[in-house]
């Protein structure tokens, strides 16, 4: 049966007899779920068996008594509340506004003033949401809730200036467990203001008292130095990161805050990260792996592998730190190591089975399926390189997997069926067409079939002219060829398309370097180089070269020894050993060439080296 149009009318108003009847049976103490702060202390439930302590009706408000709600809610009220949610729904939210905003104040109902400030912000009348939370605030003196809508509105409004002493309220009202959350959402939502700077003067107003306080100084400065980071002001907040540890040397929130600005250009932030560390005895963990993480960004990766090995030996139960020490150990080629450190993870993160860390552990133990397949590669264990590949079952990392298990058939002379299992893959993006063909072209490489994949770059770069990455391997590829002048054009071309392009001034520097010629256009590349990259230890080794070509001997075995020792490479142990082997160091040199040998006997530079030194370590 279609109901008639009088059955939709009496429909719909039984449907706003029982909202209103909603609305005021509710609770005052609604959720805001948009608020600037969390919701944070709600009164807990009696346990069984407990009564309320009793409380004087004078001290409560009315819409918090049953009994005055009932007696409060004429017909009059009652019929005000409900032509107010018709209005409203019939297209006049501005006087559905009015009629609950009256009703909230003679009810002194929290829950009414709420849904006047949801009219308000519905009928997208900012000034109204913020007069029905004062209002809600002036007749309900002690509800945090109106406190908290009040500032969100204020915040949205941009009135940034008008919200310190709400905010300070705020902040004292909330309990010590649960400060840290506040102070986050505090620097997330003052966070969008538009004056940045006046939103952290404020927020510091506001945080006047935590900031004296030795129990709370430590987060409180860190919530003022975030807000200065925010605004630009670097050095502000390394101060202010400074001052939280000063008062409170435990917290780790001024720690976390300087672990952001580690940068070779604020010296003054790393300090403040291992004070923590080191007068901490149980500091965070997590605190001490994102350390670690920022050293590896700086390329400083034996201190980083330091802070691993430190936080495995005290918490050897933690699975990740494991996986970044592998990694690690892995790259400076002590396999050994890397082997055991990588094979921990993997059983570490086998026995986890929390479902909401899965995919970060999937990531992980496939990163180390693939690392220790590299490890037995080298150690030219080809079928356990294999079987550690067969483990990788994720579908993402299925064309890393192939590309590896591309280059285990051409290290064993099977590079054709090399080349179609890397044609094989799938061409989702136009980013895995260019993985494919750039790995193709290193199997040519690694193959020394030098013409083959120099005319596949050839190839591809008419296409794409403007591709940084076609550019750079074309004229690796071209200096392999012995076609010295085309790699210096292409070099040139890149530095135009990239100028900060660390690797094209240090790969052409370091070739005047290695040929003798134009030397003191060589220092001036790779010094630029490394202005780009302070803490790459490859450009460390072009420089140290030059230096040393340049006759300047002592300062090239300070600076190749420093690199050797940041990053134990065969090419960089051939320069430091012939460096020291030409000021007559050559037990020295005898031992750096065998340790690279040992790391890899096949590397060019190295035994281009030794056989021109007629050398056999």
């Amino acid at each position: 049966m279609i109901p008639s149009p009088r059955r939709h009318r009496l429909a719909a108003a039984a449907s706003l007899v029982l909202l209103a009847c909603a609305v005021h049976a509710q609770t005052s103490d609604p959720a805001a779920p948009n608020s600037p702060a969390p919701i944070i202390e709600r009164p807990a439930p009696s346990r069984p068996g407990t009564r309320p302590a009793p409380a004087s009706a004078a001290a409560k408000p009315a819409s918090e008594d049953p009994v005055a709600q009932s007696s409060a809610l004429t017909a009059e009220l009652f019929y005000e509340i409900l032509m107010g949610e018709m209005t409203t729904r019939s297209g006049d939210p501005g006087s559905g506004y009015a009629l609950v905003l009256d009703a909230a104040r003679r009810l002194r109902d929290g829950k009414l003033f709420q849904r006047a400030v949801e009219i308000a912000l519905q009928s997208r009348s900012g000034d109204a949401a913020l007069a029905a939370a004062r209002a809600w605030q002036e007749t309900l003196p002690n509800s945090r809730d109106a406190r908290r809508i009040e500032l969100q509105i204020l915040i949205a409004l941009n009135r940034i200036g008008e919200t310190a002493e709400l905010l300070r309220a705020e902040v004292a009202a909330t309990s010590q467990v649960e400060r840290p959350l506040l102070m986050a959402v505090i620097v997330r939502n003052y966070s969008r203001a538009t004056d940045k700077k006046l939103a952290a003067s404020v927020v510091e107003q506001a945080l006047v008292d935590e900031l004296k306080k030795p129990a709370t100084g430590g987060l409180a400065w860190a919530t003022v130095g975030r807000m200065r980071l925010n605004a630009g002001d670097t050095s502000g907040a390394l101060d202010a990161a400074f001052k939280g540890q000063q008062i409170d040397p435990a917290s780790d929130a001024p720690a976390a805050l300087a672990l952001e600005m580690i940068d070779p250009g604020q010296p003054l932030a790393e300090p403040i990260v291992t004070r923590y560390l080191a007068s901490n005895p149980k500091a965070s963990p997590d605190l001490r792996i994102a350390y670690a993480r920022a050293l590896v960004e700086n390329r400083r990766y034996t201190d980083s592998a330091a802070q691993l090995q430190a936080l495995t030996a005290a918490r050897p139960e933690l699975a990740e730190p494991w996986l970044l020490l592998g990694s690690l150990q892995a790259q400076a080629r002590q396999d050994g190591a890397a082997e055991t450190s990588l094979k921990r993870y993997v059983e570490l993160a086998a026995a986890q089975k929390d479902p909401k860390d899965a995919d970060d552990r999937q990531r992980g133990t496939t990163q180390a399926y693939l690392v220790l397949s590299q490890l037995a590669e080298r150690r030219k264990d080809f079928t356990g390189a294999e079987r550690w590949l067969a483990r990788v079952d994720s579908t993402d990392d299925l064309v890393v997997a192939q590309t590896r298990r591309a280059g285990l058939l051409a290290r064993q002379g099977k590079l054709p069926q090399a080349r179609e299992v890397l044609r094989g893959l799938p061409e989702r993006t136009p980013e895995d067409k260019k993985q494919k063909f750039l790995a193709e072209v290193q199997l040519l490489r690694d193959a020394k079939q030098y013409q083959a994949a120099y005319d596949m770059l050839a190839q591809a770069s008419v296409a794409a002219p403007n591709d940084s990455d076609l550019v750079y391997d074309q004229a690796m590829v071209a200096e392999k060829l012995n076609r010295l002048d085309e790699m210096e054009r292409l070099l040139r071309r890149l530095i135009e398309l990239k100028p900060e392009n660390q690797n094209a001034y240090n790969a052409l520097g370091y070739s005047f370097a290695d040929r003798k010629i134009r030397l003191d256009e060589a220092r001036t590349l790779i010094q630029k180089a490394v202005q780009l990259a302070p803490e790459d230890p490859f450009i460390a080794d072009s420089m140290g070269w030059v230096e040393f070509r340049l006759g300047n001997t002592t300062e090239a075995i300070r600076i190749l020894e420093a690199a050797y020792k940041t990053r134990p490479d065969p090419e960089i142990g051939a320069h430091f050993g012939e460096v020291l082997w030409s000021v007559g160091q050559k037990d020295r040199a005898v031992t750096i060439w065998k340790e690279a040998l040992l790391s890899d006997a096949e590397n060019e530079t190295l035994q281009e080296t030794l056989k021109r030194l007629r050398v056999k370590p």
